[in-house]
């Protein structure tokens, strides 16, 4: 900008013109950038590497069931040269351990069909053909292996086919390796339904979205968390359709997700993701020095230290102390501040006042950030950063499907180190 275009800005727009020069760069604990975008600091007191002075050794295990054993014993004695023959009682001196993997190609198999005259009456009598022959000449460790390496690997068709040759040898194109896997992934179809009825009865539901690229256009990948299954869907949008789509009639008692609009009034109660306003508000605090927005971080550090004890303690000692912290945030909601960054979190605190601390209501099964399905959508992220997006609506839909899962992980229910929302 010149300087004949800050001649022509007005007053106001000069004031948000400063104020946005003002702001504090952004980082992944303040925003959703990744870490790998954050400044690297220089350490203090930098050291070579190896392990600290004073630090105890550590050696690797030897394997307790070895598939060979190999002796290695002295042919001569090193003083007289006399030979020493295999009868001569020997020690161990020392064990050394090598790991190696043995050469690995493919086998292949012809199955050949035969005809064979019958003596009696003449007729010919041939072979009936094996199951699932003609269809396709890969087997089903080779399509597990595909799946596993493009899906949970997020090679790339060109990627999958260079390994393919260089690993095992075996050359199979980008379109074969295409129908390989969509043989594949509709062996998931069965899990996905029994996750989904898993998911139609559960009374506390998880839900979160990041961009995917699928066939050049933007488009969105779901993930539906509930504590008997995992359910990730593929949508070419972000609205709200797509979870009555994937909840059908079913409304949950608690529906825990971030503050954005399609993720709203889809259960009884809401928990909003406090690991989300934990990070607007260090945004905050290092935009100033603002007194409001450390009494903010506070107050959050207490919601999460809560969160971390309601199991433990008693209902009564519950409801007391979320009373309390009700008090203290509306008295920090009514105060005033002259910090744009500030305000602009009280605002979103303030609309999701009633839903900051539903956790408390539901000891054990409801959580105060949505870090669970944030770590489910993960792999979705870097597949998206490392290919670029799927050629086909069938392949995102399909991988997907694969990444269901019946029975989900325990929730993480520490908040210090949250990932960044995606």
């Amino acid at each position: 900008m010149g300087r004949e275009d800050l001649e022509r800005l007005s007053k106001p727009e000069l004031v948000e013109l400063v104020l946005k020069l003002q702001r504090p760069v952004k980082t992944s604990r303040t925003s959703s950038k990744p870490p790998s975008t954050d400044r690297k600091e220089r350490r203090e007191q930098s050291r070579p590497g190896g392990a600290k002075p004073g630090h105890e050794g550590h050696k690797r295990v030897l394997t307790a069931d070895p598939d060979a054993v190999v002796d290695h014993r002295p042919t001569g004695c090193p003083g007289c040269g006399l030979a020493l023959s295999d009868d001569l009682p020997a020690e161990v001196v020392s064990l050394h351990e090598e790991i190696d993997i043995p050469p690995v190609k493919p086998r292949v198999e012809h199955h050949r069909r035969l005809s064979v005259c019958c003596p009696g009456c003449g007729a010919r009598a041939v072979a009936e053909r094996p199951a699932g022959a003609g269809a396709t000449p890969f087997g089903p460790r080779l399509h597990a292996l595909a799946l596993y390496l493009k899906t949970f690997q997020a090679l790339s068709y060109e990627r999958l086919e260079g390994a393919m040759k260089d690993l095992f040898g075996l050359t199979i194109s980008q379109g074969g390796l295409m129908n390989m896997l969509r043989r594949a992934e509709a062996q998931f179809a069965g899990g996905r339904d029994t996750a989904l009825a898993a998911l139609h009865r559960a009374k506390v539901v998880a839900c979160d979205e990041t961009g995917i690229r699928i066939e050049g256009t933007n488009s969105f990948h779901w993930v539906f968390r509930c504590a008997e299954a995992v359910v990730h869907h593929v949508a070419p949008t972000r609205a709200a359709s797509v979870v009555r789509d994937v909840m059908g009639e079913h409304r949950p008692d608690v529906w825990l997700s971030d503050r954005y609009s399609a993720q709203q009034g889809h259960a009884d109660r809401h928990q909003t993701c406090l690991a989300h306003l934990a990070r607007d508000v260090a945004y905050a605090l290092d935009g100033r020095d603002e007194a409001l927005a450390l009494a903010l971080k506070l107050w959050l550090g207490s919601a999460f230290a809560l969160a971390e004890a309601v199991t433990t303690l008693a209902t009564s000692t519950v409801a007391a102390k979320r009373r309390a912290l009700e008090r203290q945030l509306d008295e920090l909601l009514a105060r005033a501040t002259i910090c744009d960054l500030t305000r602009a979190v009280q605002d979103k605190i303030r609309r999701a006042r009633d839903q900051l601390l539903t956790f408390t209501l539901f000891p054990g099964q409801v959580e105060p950030t949505n870090n669970a399905c944030e770590r489910d959508l993960r792999p979705a992220v870097i597949q998206r950063k490392v290919t670029n997006g799927y050629r086909s609506t069938w392949s995102a839909e399909g991988e997907a499907a694969v990444r269901v899962r019946r029975h989900g992980k325990p929730i993480r229910r520490r908040h210090e180190e949250p990932i960044p929302p995606a």
